[in-house]
């Protein structure tokens, strides 16, 4: 089961800071709504199988409280972020990045402490995951 509500809902964290941002969020209550996704989804066009579970928007599995589904899902989140599944992209003037939601995860690290960062972020609407 999926959701909103960690990063933009009522009571998400940003919600209750204050003082300057570049970016603007939209929090709502719709955001505490729920969907339920596969944990693992097939590639519309590759048939490959790909983990479709993240920490910021996967809750719980379907009949399952929270507590019960967070070791399973503690250990695919780990599993998803393990080195040789992953690839850092050094930014420099000028970079773009694109990567394919329906294969791949994107999982920022702030490793530009006391930099600004300038991203525009375009989402190409896809099919529904399977």
């Amino acid at each position: 089961m999926h959701s909103a509500r960690r990063p933009y809902g009522i009571n998400a964290a940003r919600a209750q800071e204050y003082g300057p941002s570049s970016m603007r969020f939209n929090f709502s209550e719709k955001a505490h709504d729920e969907i339920e996704h596969p944990v693992v989804r097939t590639h519309g066009e590759t048939g490959r199988k790909a983990l479709y579970v993240n920490r910021t928007f996967t809750l719980r599995f379907k009949d399952m409280t929270e507590a019960e589904s967070a070791p399973l899902l503690n250990y695919l989140y780990d599993h998803a972020v393990r080195p040789e599944f992953t690839c850092r992209f050094r930014w420099q003037p000028g970079s773009l990045a694109f990567w394919d939601n329906r294969a791949v995860q994107h999982n920022a690290i702030n490793d530009y402490h006391g930099r600004r960062r300038l991203m525009h972020r375009v989402t190409i609407e896809g099919e529904r995951p399977v």
